[in-house]
């Protein structure tokens, strides 16, 4: 009797999966979804805190200088602190995000995980980077609500705002990358944050103009990048600035382009990750 054939037919290829329908299941979108998640579970700290602080900002420099002081024709001292308090608030926001992220996995070793996954350089940057620029636009977004109920706020170029906050925030993103990937313990990344961050947003233009500084004091405001981040930004709700509001996309454009580029380079060169 002979023994049955084995059938030699081969299944079927499972049909490959399009990048629309898998968007969720890359490598990519799995460590931005991750990253976000982060700062959402402790949303108390992430967004509530910032958005705390800056009512109390408003509030004390509102109410002590709002009669006082008068920088632009028909905006209100109040008014025009907001965008620089939003502003402010995004900046170091998004730069808390990646800088906390990267020191936390370094330190607790949890950054093997991240260097053993089919994650490039390129997807690493990318991914952290968004989650920092998403953060940063919560915090914002979370800052002009209160806002509004406060006072009347113009937006006059709501593209001007979408394009300085993308830029401000994607390139302290890619900062907070850099100080991450340079700290080794906690404490350098509060002294990065506390003596060059906090320093750099407050002497920006956030409460004043420029145009009421002496000459010496307006040159070194000139040479922050911040200023220029904040100045264009203050721009797309009045119209107003106190310089070229193209100066200021040229300069902010510069500002994310370096600091990305540094923070690609680091993380594709491994710099302090495989120790």
């Amino acid at each position: 009797m002979n023994e049955p054939t084995r059938s030699t037919r081969t299944l079927p290829a499972p049909p490959l999966m399009t990048p629309a329908a898998g968007l969720r299941f890359t490598p990519t979108w799995t460590l931005f979804y991750k990253e976000v998640l982060r700062f959402g579970k402790v949303w108390l700290q992430t967004v509530a805190a910032p958005l705390v602080t800056t009512l109390l900002y408003l509030v004390v420099f509102g109410h002590a200088l709002g009669g006082r002081i008068s920088v632009y024709p028909g905006v209100s001292y109040t008014a025009f602190i907001v965008p620089g308090l939003m502003m402010m608030a995004v900046l170091q926001n998004a730069f808390a995000n990646s800088s906390s992220s990267l020191i936390q996995a370094k330190v607790t070793g949890n950054i093997v995980f991240l260097l053993l996954s089919p994650l490039g350089p390129g997807e690493i940057f990318v991914a952290m980077t968004a989650a920092s620029i998403v953060r940063g636009v919560v915090v914002g977004l979370a800052i002009l609500i209160l806002a509004l109920f406060y006072l009347h706020l113009p937006v006059i170029h709501p593209l001007w705002v979408l394009v300085f906050t993308l830029l401000g925030a994607g390139g302290m993103g890619a900062l907070g990358l850099i100080a991450g990937l340079w700290a080794e313990k906690f404490d350098q990344i509060a002294g990065f944050q506390n003596f060059l961050i906090m320093p750099l947003t407050f002497l920006a233009g956030v409460f004043y103009s420029v145009h009421s500084l002496p000459p010496a004091w307006r040159k070194i405001s000139l040479i922050n990048p911040f200023f220029y981040v904040i100045d264009g930004f203050r721009y797309g709700f009045f119209a107003a600035s106190d310089i070229s509001v193209w100066l200021c996309l040229t300069v902010s454009v510069a500002f994310a382009a370096v600091t990305s580029f540094l923070a690609w380079r680091l993380l594709r060169s491994g710099y302090k990750l495989r120790q």
